[in-house]
């Protein structure tokens, strides 16, 4: 389903059974098992780009790239949305910028210190407290050739592109606990007012891999 420019956005989760991705104090590694993080590298080899926020970026430090043996294709780019250009100097992101093409998405003019690292830097429109306006941010990177997005997280990216009517799919893995209430969520708000208004999709597939489940769902 590609419905933006020929785009089509996969959001990924990976989640308690109560739909947490961290304790309270941010603790995540590893809530889904070795089985289920291969299938997410190989999720991420068919896409174009592996998108998350800055707040992601900025606690787990991560490479976003595809870690798989014997893997010799090539890498998605890696995104960040960051409003605010917070994205440091020497996290692997930037280290790695000339590497795999990593970009950055902003409402502001682009910093020289990332774009003299490689990092591209992308300006877009504005919604709110000067956060990127998502529909633009899919269009933007559709013009870059990036038209089929992996969105990794966090909880409020999540949940501002299915705010948006933008999640084409999502891929769901559970891990058998229950982290509770005080745990962060895997979807941040959405502003709902009446069931009638929740985003509606349809289960496709469902199965085991290792302890965890993997399901999966395309928007109706």
């Amino acid at each position: 389903m590609a419905t933006r420019m020929g785009a089509s956005v996969t959001l990924k989760l990976a989640t308690s059974l109560d739909g947490r991705i961290a304790t309270a104090t941010g603790e995540s590694r590893w809530i889904t098992g070795p089985q289920a993080r291969e299938v997410v590298h190989r999720l991420r080899a068919e896409h174009d780009a592996v998108l998350v926020g800055v707040e992601t970026a900025l606690a787990d430090d991560p490479e976003l790239n595809v870690r798989l043996d014997g893997w010799n294709g090539p890498q998605p780019a890696r995104v960040v949305l960051d409003s605010r250009q917070r994205l440091a100097d020497g996290c692997k992101l930037v280290a790695t910028a000339r590497d795999i093409p990593t970009y950055v998405i902003t409402a502001a003019a682009p910093e020289h210190r990332l774009l003299d690292a490689g990092v591209r830097v992308l300006q877009v429109h504005a919604v709110g407290d000067a956060r990127p306006e998502l529909r633009d941010v899919v269009e933007t990177l559709a013009r870059e050739g990036l038209r089929r997005l992996f969105v990794e997280g966090g909880g409020q990216v999540a949940g501002s592109f299915l705010r948006c009517g933008l999640v084409d799919r999502i891929e769901w893995f559970r891990a058998p606990m229950v982290i509770g209430g005080e745990g962060r969520p895997g979807i941040g708000a959405l502003a709902l007012s009446a069931l009638g208004e929740a985003p509606r999709l349809r289960r496709i597939e469902i199965r085991e891999v290792g302890d965890d489940l993997w399901e999966r769902y395309e928007r109706i």
